[in-house]
């Protein structure tokens, strides 16, 4: 009964964050509401008793992600004003017509799954023995250890691409402000 309680203390706080975080303009803003996310995610997780997700959600997602994003951010700089003008005519429109159509296809899939559910849960024990760390490990570094390699460097060279990309040279931004003040003048 506390699984309910707790659920339903944490789904309104979750929706409302990734609401929020979407509509927020602020970058900051935005990742930090990301950050409440992960954490009533990892919530999420305790409660349906996978332990070692809760974990992982909060070490990796929370902690590693969240800290990269912040970093990225701050490197690329905020203080620059956001244009609210739209680039693209008819972005709004086209975003909400595929909003209404991915919400049509999870109710259609929910809908039609529900109907195809034969009420039998499948048996784990056989593929979960010795626990689900190292059921988890026996899959990710035994078939899926390559593609995971491959993952990480890619992962590693987009990081290191984010931030030569967002690296500023103070002496050109000098010169390019210098020129503009001289023939704003």
């Amino acid at each position: 009964m506390a699984d309910w309680y707790a659920f339903w203390l944490i789904a309104p706080i979750s929706i409302l964050s990734a609401g929020a975080m979407v509509l927020a303009r602020n970058a900051v803003h935005a990742a930090l509401l990301l950050i409440v996310n992960f954490f009533t995610l990892a919530v999420f997780f305790l409660i349906l008793g996978s332990s070692f997700l809760f974990v992982v959600q909060i070490i990796v997602y929370a902690g590693a992600i969240m800290v990269l994003f912040l970093f990225v951010i701050m490197l690329l700089g905020v203080d620059r004003p956001v244009p609210l003008t739209e680039r693209i005519r008819g972005q709004r429109w086209i975003a909400t017509v595929l909003g209404l159509a991915l919400v049509l296809e999870i109710g259609l899939a929910v809908r039609l799954g529900l109907g195809l559910s034969t009420g039998k849960v499948p048996d784990f024990s056989r593929v979960n023995a010795g626990g689900n760390v190292r059921a988890l490990a026996r899959v990710l570094f035994n078939s899926y250890f390559f593609p995971f390699e491959v993952t990480s460097i890619l992962l590693t060279v987009a990081a290191i691409g984010a931030m030569l990309h967002g690296r500023r040279n103070i002496a050109e931004e000098e010169t390019v402000d210098t020129a503009v003040g001289e023939t704003a003048t």
